[in-house]
């Protein structure tokens, strides 16, 4: 199984830091970090990570429709993990077990572009049991890394 994230415009160096860590410990291979989002070498990103970047494979790109693009045409699954309407509960998508999954995750401000939502596979979504809506990036990305 190949297992990639494709990091959209997060502006937190701590965030991808701890992003690259939770790729290392559930397994994922590579991290494609798009627009804005910062890249190696910096020191908060390396305080978080605890240096996973220098082993764990990664690629930015400026324009992340090209990469989706390219990831389709490699086999990829596309899985944004966004509230949405179309949204699955991320427990019950796995269950699929695909070959090759990518998954999206976006700005924490301005969420997953909905052209993004639309090249999706599928939507992803992590039931919220309190008032917020969301959790920390990071924290998401870490839970669903881990159900892939």
């Amino acid at each position: 199984m190949s297992k990639v994230v494709i990091l959209d415009s997060i502006r937190s160096m701590q965030n991808v830091g701890a992003i690259f860590r939770n790729a290392d410990g559930s397994g994922f291979e590579k991290l494609y970090l798009t627009g804005h989002t910062p890249f190696p070498p910096r020191n908060d990103i390396s305080k978080t990570a605890l240096w996973a970047e220098t082993f764990i494979d990664w690629e930015y790109y400026s324009d992340i429709f090209s990469l989706i693009e390219k990831l389709k045409n490699e086999w990829y699954k596309i899985y944004s993990v966004e509230l949405d309407e179309r949204s699955v509960e991320y427990t019950k998508l796995f269950e699929e077990n695909e070959e090759k999954v990518a998954l999206i995750m976006g700005n924490e401000v301005e969420w997953v572009n909905e052209r993004l939502l639309d090249l999706s596979d599928k939507i992803v979504i992590i039931p919220m049991r309190g008032k917020k809506e969301s959790l920390n990036v990071s924290v998401a990305a870490g839970i669903v890394m881990y159900a892939v």
